[in-house]
């Protein structure tokens, strides 16, 4: 097999994980022709086209589809066993590393990060950006970041998807309201209120779904676009705002509000970090994923 080597192998995993030509270059920091070539010979070594064009990416045949978990396989022992010579070794290496959060992430996550890097990777540094949900696969992809997290869930073929974990919602009023009491709020008294809710591409909408669910949408007099603004326009009147709890629970140590358990249904936001497909990533890379799941994910 003079000419398949390893590249081959890493191209066609990682076209068959994105379906796509355009995110295999960028994860492999490649032209897509190199990727078109790579292709072309992964054809002709096993006599069958392997991935049909259409609409929504490329589709895989009947034999990519068997090739995929041995050849995947093969990869994954190969780099474990590569892993040794060529790590990243956190106690004395000095990197930096991009992370996009949402201000919830900032406020939340961030903080967990921070305090847990001098003890893990005490040289390690952090810069964070603003979470654009549109570009950030993209922006993985081009390596302008490492990471990012996110409760929508990603369809992006660029990136993969490692679960952190889920949260439901809570109320959050005034120490002081007037009319609430206790650690809970009926439908009725719920009804009753004026609401505050974030809309915006971060996702977290459950709980205008809740409230349209219920008929209750007219009671929202105000819609903000970062969950960050909510302590502040909640703690000096009378709103009331549905929160993700963990973040909640952060405002209620910090500003003067109080928590309450709701009546409503309302689905769990699911919280991922998205990073390059495990082929692409580099050991420093698989360090962070692993550190960012280790602290962020719950026991």
């Amino acid at each position: 097999m003079p000419d398949f080597d390893l590249n081959l192998v890493r191209t066609f995993v990682l076209l068959y994980e994105t379906r796509s030509v355009t995110a295999t270059a960028e994860s492999l920091h490649v032209t897509q022709p190199t990727i078109s070539y790579s292709l072309q010979k992964l054809r002709r070594r096993f006599g069958d086209e392997l991935f049909r064009r259409a609409k929504g990416g490329l589709v895989p045949t009947t034999t990519a589809r068997e090739l995929y978990e041995p050849l995947h396989g093969a990869l994954a022992d190969i780099e474990a066993a590569v892993s040794g010579t060529l790590s990243f070794d956190p106690a004395s290496a000095r990197a930096s590393f991009t992370l996009c959060l949402s201000d919830l992430g900032e406020v939340s996550l961030l903080p967990r990060l921070l305090a847990a890097l001098p003890s893990h990777a005490p040289h390690v540094t952090l810069t964070v950006r603003p979470l654009d949900v549109d570009n950030a696969a993209d922006q993985v992809g081009r390596g302008d970041i490492d990471a990012f997290v996110a409760s929508p869930l990603i369809r992006s073929q660029r990136v993969a998807r490692i679960p952190l974990f889920s949260e439901g919602y809570v109320g959050m009023v005034a120490e002081s309201h007037p009319r609430l009491r206790g650690d809970r709020v009926g439908l009725r008294a719920l009804a009753a209120e004026r609401h505050i809710t974030v809309f915006g591409p971060a996702g977290h909408d459950g709980p205008r779904k809740a409230l349209a669910a219920h008929g209750l949408l007219d009671r929202v007099v105000l819609e903000v676009t970062r969950f960050a603004a909510l302590p502040y326009l909640v703690q000096q009147g009378e709103l009331f705002a549905m929160v993700p709890r963990d973040v909640a629970e952060v405002f209620a140590g910090t500003h003067r509000v109080r928590l309450l358990e709701l009546p409503l249904e309302m689905d769990p936001v699911q919280v991922s970090v998205y990073a390059r497909h495990a082929h692409a990533r580099s050991p420093a890379q698989h360090w962070l994923v692993g550190f960012m799941r280790e602290i962020l994910a719950p026991a």
